[in-house]
């Protein structure tokens, strides 16, 4: 009967002779990936360290193909060949691929960007990730998702038979503090961009707008985010109802040699939607209107050159309004978690979420409703745990009864 052939891969027993004075030579065969058993070398001054240079030599053999990625590739060469696919298949939003960049830069590469594929083991990509982790979690976790996607890559083109990031640790998840704005602090919130908006005799430069004090407002009024917001025009708007509503179909996007646009969709699907508006907002969009300047965007919020209002430069404008206050945590998101816990301690978490624009209510609950979760009421059946307690005390209320 046959001897069955070597499992592709793997190698046979080691054999080891002396070849010259301090020169020993050992050798096995390897059964390659191409299916073909091959006599493979190696030679040192002793036999145990001519065993250890074939060990090393086996596993470092490449698998023998014509692809431009193998072992030997640099894991900075197969970032590129990453992110060329990606932009080729036109299937993920610019502005991601530019966030995938970011994280090449300034974290993978510079830590993994010279070593071989095949030197990218799961014990170096764990420790690697969790000494990130430490400091920056969200950026530990943009991180994995690129080197899954990078080396899920290598594992299709042969390089490597498995992907190494999926047996790395899970990652710390930070606890979560929800804080909304309560009246008195959304009354400073006001005051603030109120006392930011008015003029300053003698300073240099243009005076500031309304815009953000209204921009605010249209997020307290409508839970949108703040892309989502600058990206409204006055046709996504329709005041002469007697609910006006408004549409929320796109939001506004910044991709490097592009600048900042409109995006025609929104981040997911649940983000299209429309929304009733309060009487707040529409009176203030009223007024906005009346003085509006047209725009070839038909933005509701454009700049003094016609242009899309900048998210970050509104974020800029915010962090000004708030310095002389106590409320450097409130963000323009936020106004967003404000929303969506006030719409469900009056209605309910399903409203909120499809307020928000979000597909799933427990990302709501988790991350947007600032309350602790609310147990059922299980008093009644509790009560049976304290029935000992009840009995022992019962004769003392007698004794104390005969004794009034």
């Amino acid at each position: 009967m046959a001897r069955p052939p070597l499992p592709i891969g793997t190698y046979g027993a080691i054999r080891t002779e002396q070849v010259g004075p301090n020169r020993f030579r050992a050798r096995t065969r390897f059964r390659d990936y191409d299916g073909k058993t091959r006599d493979v070398e190696a030679t040192d001054v002793s036999s145990p360290a001519a065993i250890r240079a074939l060990k090393v030599k086996l596993r470092d053999r490449a698998i023998p193909n014509d692809d431009e990625i193998s072992r030997d590739t640099r894991a900075s060469s197969l970032s590129e060949k990453w992110i060329e696919e990606l932009t080729d298949e036109e299937r993920i939003a610019p502005q991601t691929i530019d966030r995938y960049r970011g994280t090449l830069r300034t974290a993978i590469l510079p830590a993994l960007g010279e070593l071989r594929i095949r030197e990218v083991t799961v014990g170096r990509l764990d420790r690697f990730l969790r000494e990130i982790a430490k400091n920056h979690p969200s950026k530990a976790k943009g991180a994995k998702v690129a080197l899954s996607q990078m080396f899920a890559l290598a594992v299709r083109h042969g390089a490597i038979p498995t992907n190494p990031v999926r047996d790395t640790g899970r990652l710390r998840k930070p606890r979560r503090e929800v804080t909304a704005l309560e009246t008195k602090q959304l009354e400073t919130v006001r005051t603030a961009i109120r006392t930011w908006q008015e003029p300053v005799p003698g300073k240099p430069g243009p005076r500031h707008t309304g815009d953000l004090a209204d921009i605010i407002d249209l997020m307290l009024a409508t839970g949108a985010r703040i892309g989502e917001i600058l990206a409204v025009r006055w046709s996504d708007l329709d005041l002469s109802k007697s609910r006006p509503v408004l549409t929320i179909s796109g939001t506004l996007v910044y991709v490097k040699g592009r600048g900042v646009f409109r995006q025609g969709w929104t981040k997911s699907e649940a983000g299209y939607r429309t929304i009733v508006l309060p009487g707040f907002a529409v009176g203030m969009l009223l007024a906005r209107k009346l003085t509006a300047a047209e725009n070839e965007h038909d933005a509701v919020f454009a700049s003094r050159n016609g242009t899309w209002l900048q998210p970050n430069n509104v974020r800029r404008q915010w962090r000004q309004a708030r310095a002389d206050t106590d409320l450097t945590w409130v963000t323009p998101h936020t106004f967003r978690k404000t929303v969506a816990t006030l719409i469900d301690e009056e209605a309910n978490t399903k409203s909120a979420a499809a307020q928000l624009g979000h597909g799933s209510e427990e990302v709501t609950a988790t991350y947007y409703i600032a309350k602790p979760a609310i147990a059922p009421d299980n008093s009644e059946i509790l009560e049976r745990l304290g029935a000992d307690r009840t009995a022992a005390k019962s004769p003392a209320r007698n004794r104390e009864q005969r004794a009034e």
